[in-house]
């Protein structure tokens, strides 16, 4: 029997370990990129010499930023320890980059609107979403029909950021738009029901222990995707929920359109819920809740953002008269 190829090894201790399809292709790709730096070399003949050279080009000639080369060094550690099981010496704090300490950037309530005006249809619900429930914006495309709670106007996380299910409140502005999108995703998915496809990814073992279950209703994505695809663990055909690059790339151009000159995005929404919601007097600790943040001093940088405003600190300049 041959011995799997380093690349299937490491996706099986991936899996094993019940990590996120998005870590199993990052640290894939890392170990690629490692293997074709270094011509190819086998990785059990190339130690931590080689990792630090590896690391050194990424971060001196590639430019990475501070989160790809601590992605990448996290990548090869795994590899080494959970795969050829010869873990690498302690060179983490050497190569470790330093990750800069920044404020996150927060919308106005108007800039907001503008943004979400401009959104239309589906992009304009998720953006609702992440704004008005403070969703990343994986938690909100992996949303299914199953997590709407109307009556208790809330959302269900399922295997949010480290695998964390918590429940978050649900606009209830955004209940009529929600049902008239769940009528025309039942349609949908009755076609593909008919059409024999209709099978949509389940986590862990659900598609063996419920054979039904990809088939009903109550699991499909709150948005799904226009194009079928192929699940690449299981390889089956279905209805996937739509990539998180599509609404990247319109919310970008909405921020255009809006004329909105900050450096916004799907997660600057995040920012600018947690930020309104302490402006309107929510306590800390049901922020922190809300955004699923292991600890209340990843919640309290909105304070620092509040504290550091306009409305917090007021100039000298307006002490003294300036003829300007």
């Amino acid at each position: 029997m041959t011995k799997p190829k380093v690349l299937d090894q490491l996706r099986d201790a991936i899996r094993l370990k019940q990590y996120s399809i998005r870590t199993e292709q990052a640290y894939s790709d890392w170990l690629r990129r490692f293997i074709r730096f270094h011509n190819m070399t086998h990785p059990k003949d190339l130690r931590e010499p080689e990792v630090v050279e590896f690391l050194t080009n990424l971060a001196v000639k590639r430019r990475v930023s501070a989160s790809t080369q601590n992605q990448a060094l996290n990548a090869l550690v795994f590899f080494y320890k959970h795969v050829l099981q010869d873990p690498l010496g302690d060179i983490t704090q050497s190569v470790r980059a330093k990750q800069p300490q920044k404020l996150p950037t927060v919308l106005s309530r108007e800039e907001v609107t503008k943004i979400l005006a401009v959104l239309r249809g589906d992009n304009q619900l998720i953006g609702a979403l992440l704004y008005g429930s403070g969703l990343r914006l994986m938690e909100c495309l992996r949303l299914r029909v199953k997590d709407l709670n109307f009556e208790y106007a809330c959302l269900h996380i399922h295997d949010g950021k480290g695998m964390k299910d918590r429940v978050v409140t649900l606009p209830t502005q955004l209940h009529p738009p929600l049902q008239r999108l769940l009528h025309r995703n039942l349609l949908r998915h009755q076609n593909d029901v008919e059409s024999g496809i209709g099978g949509v990814y389940l986590p862990f073992a659900l598609s063996r222990k419920y054979p039904k279950a990809p088939k009903e209703w109550k699991w499909q994505y709150l948005f799904p995707a226009t194009r079928l695809s192929r699940d690449p663990r299981s390889d089956r055909v279905g209805r996937h929920h739509l990539h998180i690059t599509a609404f990247q790339k319109t919310m970008r151009a909405a921020v255009v359109k809006a004329n909105v000159l900050k450096q916004a995005s799907s997660h600057t929404l995040r920012h600018s819920f947690a930020t309104h919601s302490l402006e309107n007097g929510l306590d800390i600790r049901t922020v922190q809740e809300q955004l699923g943040h292991s600890s209340v001093e990843t919640t309290e940088i909105y304070t620092h953002v509040l504290r550091r405003g306009a409305k917090a600190v007021r100039s000298p300049l307006e002490d003294i008269f300036l003829d300007i």
